[in-house]
């Protein structure tokens, strides 16, 4: 039994947890909430046509790309994910840049920029549409809706964050504001920016779906409606797995990335 001080010092406030610690965690919370699924599946807690077992649907998972072509859904779906979140970023970093350098850009677009990010991006779908047709037009524009008006906020409110007296020192020195944006505020706001970018992409991989089940035959989410239609609740938890092996695997990336390019940041990414 744990003595009062192990208790206290398992929840130290803020205080880093070791390497193997936070492995033993990651694969234990995981284990559990298999463990808890196989036994409801297994033990006829919940009805098995609907919540299939574990082992069930990572068999499935396993067929779908053995033997039914699941990988080219996939590397669709990453595709579409990717460059409409770099469109988004090509809007964003610019535009968010300025806004959090410039009170002036910010009196003009905040009003705009705040107003479309409660516009649900998912009721855009008709429209895109009849604008777009049915090709890979109307989905990309559904990812990019759903990104660019938070991540331009994100990285408006990461600019203002960067200390005046670097602004102010570069200005004594002589910098005009070109160089003053681009040498002093971005590289200072950079590593913040990296961080949003990494929060917003997850935004698009959750809108991934959503842009796939309306008129289209490839990707991720096609497959998935193709199952519902049939009731193969193991090939849509199947697609929902993936989808979320695929967001965390680009989440670590990220944040691998993110301590590869700003070293001198202490704080864990």
């Amino acid at each position: 039994m744990p003595t009062p001080h192990q208790a206290r010092h398992f929840l130290e406030i803020r205080k880093p947890v070791s390497r193997p610690q936070a492995i033993l965690s990651a694969f234990g919370i995981w284990a559990v909430f298999f463990g808890i699924w196989s036994v409801a599946a297994h033990s006829g807690w919940v009805n098995a046509l609907l919540v299939p077992p574990p082992d069930q649907v990572f068999a499935t998972t396993w067929d779908l790309f053995a033997s039914r072509g699941f990988a080219s859904d996939v590397l669709i779906s990453i595709t579409r994910v990717l460059v409409s979140f770099a469109m988004a970023c090509a809007v964003a970093i610019p535009l968010g840049v300025m806004m959090g350098t410039f009170p002036s850009v910010e009196a003009i677009f905040n009003p705009f920029v705040g107003a479309w990010r409660y516009l649900p991006a998912p009721s855009f779908i008709p429209i895109l549409l009849m604008w777009f047709g049915t090709g890979e037009a109307p989905k990309l524009a559904l990812l990019f809706i759903g990104v660019v008006f938070f991540l331009i906020t994100l990285v408006m409110d990461h600019t203002k964050n960067v200390r005046k007296e670097l602004i102010e020192t570069a200005l004594t020195l002589g910098a005009s504001r070109q160089v003053t944006v681009m040498q002093v505020v971005f590289p200072a706001a950079l590593p913040d920016i990296f961080t949003a970018m990494r929060q917003m992409l997850a935004m698009a991989w959750t809108y991934l779906v959503i842009a796939e089940i309306v008129a289209s035959t490839t990707g991720i989410g096609a497959m998935m409606m193709r199952a519902r239609r049939f009731l193969k609740t193991d090939e849509i938890l199947s697609g929902i797995i993936v989808i979320g092996a695929l967001g965390l695997f680009f989440d670590l990336a990220f944040g691998r990335l993110h301590r590869w390019l700003f070293p001198y940041r202490k704080e864990t990414r």
